[in-house]
Order: structure tokens, then sequence, then C-alpha cells
């Protein structure tokens, strides 16, 4: 029998150890190196980079058209995966499950000879029948809806006729807000002892089921002497009032972030929120309250008049109860005076920190124990701008609350009303007109393009006829489109003015706003509403991309 080497079998023993070890080594320094990177690594902020690739990151979703400050960004109901969003809340939605349970429930409950049922040729509409009927009516028409509550159904005007109400939301909106619809149904009977809908009323049509929100004394009409009364109907979830901080003691034990006013007033929108967003991201991160004027200066672009306007109340364009609820935030006036009542009743003058550049960063200030961090803007353009406070290392660390801006309920309330009218069964087309079309050198083919004929060849081979079409654009000829009338149910934003008219809900909750002065409409909460509507349509048909070849930032930028 052969022997075995007593010197070979060690070596190969010792080089499988060895090969062994380093093997074991490169895994452990491996995950080290990952490790580090991921404690380490903050993915590149596309904001940072220029102000095109702001627009840029807003509008390359959907291949949207709306940018620029004729336009309107997204805000954080619309974008889908922001970094610290918080979580929609668990709702519980009407399905086609729990409608089954009811319908089990009510059989359980309710004893019905085999005969003819005579008793639903009277319509009860206390009957549970009569609102499982309505539910599975709406849970197989409304498809892009969930249906959250419904109200009792009570008498329409007709013995056979009952008003039912509901809240729900549009599937198409990211935030958890709820909207309201009231309608009427005709009920006859069918199969098996049940309630059938014979005819189901348009939007807000059961009049009697509207609820009887609680209402505020009507001051749009006595401040302002308008005989017309905007109705008793009312947005009652809306909560926007200023909050108080209480007593000088409260004012004192906190800490603020308070940014004068810099450049920014009075440039657009997209620049506003822009820069809003980086000083409530700095209060975040530096856990102090942010103390926030609500006063907006509206730039020219979105006026009538072409000049800016001061004045605008931030809650005619965001929503200000969603922001106090996710964010810490003082309105600047409240703030101011109990500074003032503060420093003249004691001695001791509240400890304040005066920062005059923003190249002082967020993380420099983050030990400082001022009661007030002032951020002063005084230095000239750019360098007064509130956002460059996050730019450069401050990136790093300083994430903007996107998650805390959404729209204003209140318009919000109008896109709904417009989508509810069209039955949520529309298609869109946005036609971009206005200067690019005028503009021949930079965008040679867009007046043509978009013109009444190139619009109907076009859209015919995108949409079925006799659809409902919603045109969100800047043309300001209202007939321009009328040519389309031919092969479509044409709908534009100037067909709904009575929604803020001088009688409607969003009049009589913004004068109030306003302190009994009435509000203009104006450029950007009408794009506002275009856009918004224009993402619920089931088809949508862009400017760029869909009815030209233009490029959309001009000529060889395609």
């Amino acid at each position: 029998m052969k022997e075995s080497n007593p010197i070979t079998e060690p070596i190969g023993q010792n080089l499988i150890k060895l090969i062994s070890n380093l093997c074991f080594s490169v895994f452990v320094f491996s995950v080290l190196i990952f490790t580090v990177i991921a404690i380490t690594y903050q993915p590149p902020d596309p904001w940072l980079e220029s102000a095109p690739a702001l627009t840029k990151f807003f509008t390359k979703t959907e291949n949207a058209t709306f940018k620029d400050d004729s336009s309107i960004l997204k805000t954080g109901e619309d974008l889908q995966a922001m970094p610290l969003a918080p979580l929609v809340p668990p709702v519980s939605s009407i399905t086609e499950v729990v409608i089954e349970k009811s319908e089990e429930e009510v059989k359980n409950m309710t004893v019905t000879e085999k005969s003819d049922c005579d008793e639903l040729r009277v319509v009860n509409c206390s009957d549970p029948r009569v609102l499982i009927a309505v539910e599975r009516f709406n849970l197989r028409l409304f498809k892009s809806i969930v249906f959250l509550e419904y109200q009792k159904p009570v008498n329409g005007s007709k013995a056979n006729e009952c008003d039912v109400g509901w809240r729900f939301r549009n599937k198409k909106e990211k935030s958890w807000r709820k909207y309201r619809d009231f309608r009427r149904f005709r009920f006859g009977y069918g199969e098996n002892c049940t309630y059938k809908i014979v005819r189901a009323g348009g939007w807000h049509s059961g009049f009697n089921a509207r609820r009887s929100f609680r209402n505020r004394v009507n001051a749009t009409s006595r401040s302002v002497g308008n005989p017309k009364v905007a109705p008793a109907f009312r947005d009652d979830e809306i909560n926007d009032t200023i909050p108080t901080l209480g007593s000088l003691t409260n004012f004192r034990k906190g800490k603020y972030l308070y940014y004068s006013r810099g450049g920014d007033y009075c440039k657009g929108m997209n620049q506003y929120m822009w820069s809003f967003l980086c000083g409530l991201g700095e209060a975040i991160y530096l856990n102090r309250t942010f103390v926030m004027d609500l006063s907006v200066c509206l730039a020219a672009t979105y006026n009538p008049s072409n000049k800016d306007e001061e004045g605008k109340d931030f809650r005619y364009y965001f929503d200000f109860e969603h922001l106090k609820e996710v964010a810490s935030v003082v309105e600047e006036g409240e703030f101011l005076r109990d500074w003032k009542k503060w420093d003249r009743g004691h001695k001791r003058k509240v400890p304040v920190k005066k920062v005059v550049t923003h190249k002082v960063t967020p993380a420099q200030l983050k030990k400082d124990k001022s009661t007030i961090i002032w951020r002063q803007f005084d230095s000239p353009e750019p360098e007064n701008y509130w956002y460059r406070v996050c730019e450069g290392q401050a990136a790093k660390y300083i994430q903007r609350p996107w998650h805390a801006l959404w729209k204003s309920k209140r318009l919000m309330n109008i896109v709904t009303e417009i989508s509810g009218q069209m039955d949520w069964d529309f298609d869109a087309v946005h036609v971009v007109r206005g200067e690019k079309a005028q503009n021949k050198e930079l965008w040679p083919h867009l007046d043509v393009d978009t013109s009444p004929d190139a619009l109907l060849t076009k859209l015919q081979g995108m949409i079925h006829p006799w659809r409902n079409l919603y045109i969100a654009t800047n043309e300001p000829f209202y007939n321009y489109f009328d040519k389309l009338r031919s092969q479509y149910k044409v709908h534009l934003l100037d067909d709904y003015k009575e929604l803020w008219s001088n009688t409607s809900e969003w009049y009589n909750e913004t004068t109030l706003l306003n302190d009994g002065r009435p509000v203009e409409f104006d450029g950007y909460m009408r794009v506002a509403v275009d856009t918004e509507v224009f993402y619920r349509a089931k088809t949508r048909v862009e400017t760029f991309y869909n009815l030209t070849k233009d490029c959309k930032d001009g000529v060889n930028t395609c």
C-alpha cells in the first residue's frame, strides 16, 4: 500500500487555509466598504444642478408640457416616491366585499315572502337595500373613484326617488383628502326582491342629501355690498386658521428659524416653492419652528395686468392645514407681535442669532442655543435668494419636504367639481399656444400644428368621437376650438366660471380670508386647475411629443 507523503499533506492543508482566510478577508472588507457607502452616500439632487434641471425633474413625469412660469409645478400630493413623505393613513373604502357583507346582514334581518315583493313597489329610502343598490351602481360606473363613506339615503322629490350622498377620493390623487358628491336616484325592483336603479342623476343632483354643513356668517355680501349670497354649502374639512403661540412663556421656550424677505419675492411661483421649501427644510434639520410669511407676491406672468401683485395669501394656492399638520410653522405677524411683547415686558431680551450671509451653513447653526436664528437676505441678487442656503455642502443634509406642500383644497374642490360634472369619463388635450406659438424662431411649427384643422385631424386618430374632451390651454380666444365641437363634447375652463363666480363657495371662502375683499381667480389658479383636470383624464394628449415635432424648450433642445 502506498504511504502518504508526510510533507505534502501539511502543505495542501495550509494552502487551503490560506485561500479560505483570504476569501473571508475579502468578504469582510467588501461588507465594510458597502456599509460605509450605505451610511455616507447621498443621491445627487437634480434640483441643485440648475433651474432647467429643476424644471426637467418636475416635467418629465407623464411627458407633462406644463412648465415654466406660465404653468405649474407638481406639489407634494402629485409626487409618487418622495423621501420623508408620510404614509397615507389607512382608510376603509366601500368595495364589493363590503357590499356582499351588507347584503348578507340584510338577508339575516329581513324575511321576505317569495310572492311578488309587494313591499318594493313603494320605495323606502331607509331600507338598507336602497343603499346597497347605490353602492353597487357606483362601484360599477365609476372605476377611477374610491368610495369612502355613504350617508343614509333620504327621500327625493318623487315617491320612487332617493337622494344619496357620499365622500370619496380619486385614485389618481396621492393625498388622502376627501371630496363629496350627492346624487338623485330613481328606483325600480329586480329579481330576488332587490332594488335596481332605473335612472341616476348627475353630479350634485341629490339636493336633499346635501349635508347642512355648519355655516359661517356671509361676510362676503355684507362687506362688499353684493346682493348675491353664496350657497350655505361649504367644505367643513378645511381648517387653515392661523395658529397662535399661546402665552409669552411658550414663546420664550420655543426655538425659531426666521427668514427675512429676500430677492425671491415677486419671482415666479416655481422659484418661490423652491426657496420656501429650502427654508422649511433647514428648520426641520435644526429642529426649529419655521416663521413663515403668508403674504405672497404673484409674479407678473400670472396676471392680466402684467404687473407683480403683492398681498396674495399663501392659502389661496397651497394647503395650509396640511402644512400645519406635518411641519412646525408659525405665522410671521403672530411671531413678531409676541417677540415685541416679550422684549417690552422683560429686561432680558430674547436671544437672537443674526445670520447675514447664506454662506453660513445649517450645520454651523446646529448647536446654536439662541431662541431665534434670524437669516437676513440684504445682499444684492442672486446672493439674497433663500434657496442659496441649501446649495453646496448643505445639500447633503437638507432635504426639501415636498410632502408638506399640497395644492389648496379650495382649488382641488374646483378640479373635483369639473371632473365630476363630466362623470369622471373624459379625455384631455393640452394645447400650448400663447407667446410660444408666435415665436417662429424657436417653435417654427407650433402655430400650424395647434391650429383647429391640425388639432381635429390629429385627435381623430387618438380619441373616439363624441367623447367628453377637456382642453387645457393658454389660448385666450374662447371660440378658437369651435371646429372640434363637430366631433367632440368640448369643455374649457371658462365653461365652469360659476365655480369661482361671486355666488360660489370658492368666492365666499377666499373673500373671508381676504378680510371681506373679493379675490381674483388669477392665472396661477387657472393653470393649477387646468393641470389637475388634465391629469385625471383617461386619455391625455400633449402638445409636444403628440401634436408637434417642435421641441419643448425650442429649436435643437429635444
